[in-house]
């Protein structure tokens, strides 16, 4: 049972006086507070916002280790929460908690749930926040998985690739652009596909400090093209400066040939794959006696 002051208490019967307040803790420390309140409110040194048109479904809540969890809608009209940074995954995996407070003695006031960000659905002028419970933690993968392709991210701490080296970096200016997803830089010297799965890094502009994954790269006379994989929220301007980061796609050879990383591949190229599962014997085929498929 949730422990309810005394105050807060007095407070629950007749004619009330209460709100619900979330206080957002973003992964890099800073913290952001709302409410559906008509006028701000502090506490807990934290100032929340009213106005910023927020309103909560209805929370679900079960024993055990299932999965709970919720939903929070607003319009795009805060200062505080702007369409650039959802884009920009700001909010992404920021821990929640929902409060019930009384607006009009906010030291009356219990915790209702604490959560973390998941999904955030956009449309024109709003968004849609998937809050989920804390327990979907217990539903992530811990360890490794046996798998045909790299594990690791190019670059991390596994993989060990120096992505400040000239040949898997690239910096331009752009020079044309749809504004949105394509965009072409006056950075010459890579051949066809080599930014393809990486990533574009805006340094100037609006977009300055975005990073978007990179959808295909086609290298031209005078430079090269290059496609993202989701639209940019801001437009894109003629003249920013981007660096680019080289793709990977996790497979054994790419690992050795681009990269002479073969060392600190992270998967398991040799795993049988589906065609052997579906094949069978026949007269045609080596003696399927259990032994390695690569000797």
């Amino acid at each position: 049972m949730r422990p309810i002051s005394d105050l807060l208490a007095g407070r629950l019967s007749g004619a009330t006086t209460l709100c619900h307040c979330w206080r957002l803790t973003l992964r890099d420390g800073g913290q952001m507070g709302f409410t559906d309140h008509d006028g701000d409110l502090t506490f807990d040194g934290v100032n929340f916002l009213a106005g910023s048109g927020l309103d909560p479904s209805a929370m679900e809540s079960d024993g055990g280790f299932v999965i709970g969890g919720g939903e929070v809608s607003g319009a795009l009209t805060s200062a505080a929460l702007t369409e650039a940074d959802i884009a920009a995954g700001r909010y992404d995996g920021a821990s929640v908690e929902t409060w019930l407070v009384d607006w009009m003695a906010v030291d009356a006031r219990v915790l209702l749930d604490t959560g973390v960000i998941g999904e955030v659905r956009r449309s024109e002028f709003a968004f849609t926040a998937e809050i989920r419970s804390i327990t979907h933690e217990l539903d992530q993968p811990v360890g490794r998985y046996f798998q045909s392709g790299c594990a690791a991210d190019l670059g991390d701490v596994r993989c060990r690739v120096d992505t400040t080296d000239p040949a898997f970096r690239a910096s331009g200016r752009i020079v044309s652009t749809d504004g949105r997803m394509t965009l072409s830089l006056d950075a010459m010297g890579y051949a066809d596909g080599w930014f393809t799965n990486g990533v574009a890094q805006f340094v100037e502009g609006v977009n300055a400090g975005l990073k978007v994954a990179i959808k295909s790269h086609v290298a031209e006379p005078d430079g090269m093209t290059i496609a993202l994989w989701t639209p940019i929220s801001r437009t894109i301007a003629v003249g920013d400066l981007i660096i680019l980061i080289a793709g990977c796609d996790k497979r054994l050879t790419t690992c050795a040939g681009k990269f002479a990383n073969q060392i600190n591949f992270r998967g398991f190229p040799h795993i049988p794959g589906i065609d052997v599962l579906l094949s069978y014997a026949n007269a045609n085929m080596p003696a399927m006696d259990g032994g390695s498929l690569f000797r």
